[in-house]
């Protein structure tokens, strides 16, 4: 006890000239990183004046992460692609369009000024499906794809630009369905060339359904009024449209409770034995995200608006490019628009596929197509009526025929729940032939609904 006694003096003094140091080393080092680690907090009065002292810098130190995290954001998603170079195109068309009115180079600029853009809102979608889920994330994917979609369409009604509507969205649809799943079959199967690739046959088959319950909503009132057997000639295709719609968007929302709520297990991707993976075992291979949850979103937000924007004067410039470039109006909404508005469908199909990932693959194309069927076409005849615009599901016989064989190819290509590079040309041929048939096309309907100022 005695000797306790003795060395209890040396013990406290020794411990607080350690303290004392470890005071000193975190004035120095410590603080730095209390904005990364939050440590202990401690009430002594001897942490009052460096407490004070780093709360004055606390400003300064916000604003340098905050200027740091809005460079590196923006180096992220803007200079991190070499598609971006077509980048100045978009305010190139705005410019020529000021300056000089001609509708084939500011439909050509404006075209080439969308193609980034589409392709970083599928980038900035994959970032935020990061935070969402599998299941969430493909229909986040399928839904900003074809925004641009969407928003030419909604500026087309707008100019009254009925058929140029329809024979986009029908594009879109051709596209996503042939040439994107084409694409990706075509890369998966080159990547994976010594056995067939995989994927969820119930996925592919209530999707099928649904495309094949769109073409019946579509061939019915092109029957309708081909056959002159309407009630009231005119009137009866676009009210059986109408109704036909509301009908459709039901479909549609029951899809996503049962694809989100109902039966998330016939969602779960498979594996090389058509066993499931289940997510804890999928983790693993989960890719890290780039930019934060709130990042994607205003960047989902800016490249939306900026789409907006050139949208309208790719739109106003598709007569005059017909024109001045002797190319079909059919061939421009049919081929050319969705190609563009499918970009980032299209890259992030052909990425998924090459990564053996075709659950995902068939969500962003296949999916898309399921949308713009069943819920982008439905929702353009009703902001058309809401417009006062006419906008009807008669798509006319020749453009139905070809959603409707479309339909037929695919499905019996999906049937076995398996794919190759064979599967991907097949595909990728089949849209050629459809690409050759639009360009030989006549639209006897989109020249008579042509301005009359335009028909010289």
């Amino acid at each position: 006890m005695e000797i306790d006694k003795v060395k209890d003096p040396a013990t406290v003094k020794l411990h607080s000239q350690v303290e004392m140091g470890s005071m000193e080393l975190k004035s120095i080092l410590g603080y730095d990183d209390q904005g990364l680690v939050a440590a202990p907090e401690k009430k002594s009065s001897d942490e009052a004046p460096l407490k004070v002292l780093y709360s004055s810098g606390s400003g300064s130190f916000n604003r340098k992460v905050m200027r740091n995290t809005v460079v590196h954001s923006i180096r992220t998603v803007v200079f991190s692609s070499r598609l971006n170079l077509l980048m100045p195109f978009g305010p190139l068309a705005i410019l020529v369009q000021t300056l000089t009115g001609h509708h084939g180079w500011v439909f050509l600029l404006s075209l080439l000024g969308i193609i980034p853009l589409a392709e970083r809102l599928g980038y900035a979608t994959e970032q935020l499906a990061c935070y969402t889920g599998p299941t969430v994330g493909g229909l986040l994917n399928a839904t900003f794809g074809n925004a641009t979609e969407l928003i030419i369409s909604i500026y087309a009604l707008r100019n009254g630009m009925i058929r140029v509507v329809q024979q986009s969205l029908l594009g879109s649809i051709l596209s996503n369905m042939l040439l994107v799943l084409g694409c990706a079959f075509f890369a998966g199967g080159l990547v994976f060339s010594k056995r067939p690739q995989v994927f969820n046959k119930p996925t592919a088959a209530v999707n099928s359904g649904l495309l094949l319950m769109a073409v019946m909503g579509l061939l019915l009132p092109a029957l309708l009024h081909t056959t002159h057997t309407e009630l009231h000639f005119g009137k009866s295709a676009l009210a059986l449209s109408r109704f036909t719609s509301c009908i459709m968007l039901v479909a549609y929302a029951s899809y996503l409770f049962f694809q989100l709520k109902s039966q998330r297990s016939l969602y779960v991707p498979v594996d090389e034995q058509g066993e499931e993976i289940h997510s804890d075992a999928s983790d693993d291979d989960d890719e890290v995200p780039e930019i934060s949850k709130w990042e994607s979103i205003i960047w989902l937000t800016i490249l939306t608006a900026w789409i907006s924007i050139l949208s309208e004067y790719l739109v106003n410039a598709i007569e005059g490019a017909s024109v001045a470039l002797n190319i079909p109006v059919a061939f421009i909404s049919v081929i050319l628009l969705p190609i563009v508005g499918n970009a980032a469908e299209h890259a992030g199909a052909v990425m998924f596929a090459m990564k053996d990932k075709l659950d995902i693959t068939l969500g962003v194309a296949i999916g898309s197509s399921t949308q713009i069927s069943m819920f982008g076409i439905p929702f353009c005849v009703m902001v058309g009526w809401i417009m006062g615009v006419p906008m009807d599901l008669n798509f006319q016989l020749f453009e139905t025929a070809t959603l409707f064989i479309t339909v037929l190819v695919v499905a019996f290509m999906l049937q076995e729940g398996t794919s190759n590079y064979f599967k991907g040309i097949m595909l990728i041929l089949c849209y050629i032939i459809v690409a050759a048939s639009f360009f030989v096309h006549i639209d006897p309907t989109a020249i008579q609904d042509k301005p009359p100022e335009t028909k010289e």
